[in-house]
């Protein structure tokens, strides 16, 4: 991948992809080509093929993705099996088409089956049942795995697939309901900390395990991936080590320097027990992650309250 290529970040406007586009541009990539969903709807197999045709990529990051947390992946089940499907479908099978030299399909930890052996290593795929809550989002995600394996098998292509663990970091979605467990944490104590609040509760027990990776670092290891590593198979990115819910919540608390209590609400839905990657596929390619969960939680928050401030300011 040559500093001259053309390189569409599907999904530039999200956390990941905006990670991606920012780490590809501190190497010194300046042809990258940027469509937000306003100008580039990819659930339009249509107007995918004219974007593909007009401009004609050389490398593909596809992070484009209808993505939220437990809530929202529950709630609103078609809209996210729909959306990714046609997502990864028809930016996939465009790639073929119009000789992509090399594509990247970033799919998701919750693809593995919910009880499936911890650490979770890429070949637990499909051996068992997955996690209820976000099943939809898990197919979509796992037909994008499949549609790169066998346009592999059938056409030759270069399209490789990367499984994130749990992410957060620059950009992420702070939503009171549809977004992931740590920027809900992070939104929750800052608004308690704010209004003086005495506790905030936490749903679910505490005691599921969770990994978490921040999305610059992820973004290092995806451009690193589509440097070193061609391989059918997936490769899972992540930290390889994991806190409970509880932990995590003390870690938020501790962060944004909030001195109530935290409560848990066990009615609400824990979702798998655990969600740990096994790593050592990735190491053995040589990369490992740089930033830790505190220092990470530290940057996150900052963007929080830079996001908080332009919102004050454009009122």
């Amino acid at each position: 991948m040559k500093l001259t290529d053309k390189i569409y970040v599907a999904g530039h406007r999200g956390m990941v992809g905006g990670a991606i586009k920012r780490r590809l541009l501190s190497l010194g990539y300046q042809n990258l080509l940027l469509r937000n969903s306003g100008e580039l709807d990819l659930r339009n197999q249509e107007a995918v093929q004219a974007f593909f045709a007009e401009e004609k990529p050389d490398y593909v990051f596809l992070a484009a993705a209808k993505v939220g947390g437990i809530h929202a992946n529950n709630t609103y089940r078609a809209d996210f099996l729909y959306d990714n499907l046609m997502i990864a479908a028809n930016v996939i099978h465009a790639a073929y088409q119009h000789k992509v030299t090399k594509l990247q399909f970033l799919g998701s930890s919750c693809i593995y089956p919910r009880l499936a052996p911890q650490p979770l290593t890429e070949d637990s795929l499909l051996t068992g049942p997955l996690e209820q809550t976000n099943e939809p989002y898990a197919i979509a995600k796992i037909a994008g795995i499949k549609l790169c394996e066998t346009y592999r098998d059938q056409y030759g292509c270069n399209f490789i697939s990367v499984m994130p663990t749990n992410l957060y970091g620059i950009g992420d979605n702070y939503h009171p309901e549809n977004s992931h467990v740590l920027p809900a944490l992070i939104r929750r104590f800052h608004e308690a900390r704010t209004d003086g609040a005495p506790s905030v509760t936490v749903w679910g027990s505490g005691t599921p395990r969770r990994e978490f990776l921040y999305a610059d670092d992820l973004a290092d290891a995806c451009v690193y991936l589509m440097h070193h590593y061609d391989g059918r198979e997936t490769v899972n990115i992540g930290t390889g080590e994991d806190v409970t819910i509880r932990e995590l919540a003390e870690a938020v608390k501790k962060a944004v320097s909030y001195e109530g209590d935290i409560l848990f609400d066990p009615s609400r839905p824990d979702g798998t027990p655990r969600k740990l990657m096994d790593v050592s596929k990735l190491h053995a390619l040589g990369w490992r992650h740089s930033t830790d969960l505190e220092t990470g939680i530290h940057l996150a928050y900052s963007d929080f309250i830079k996001k908080q401030f332009s919102l004050i300011n454009a009122i």
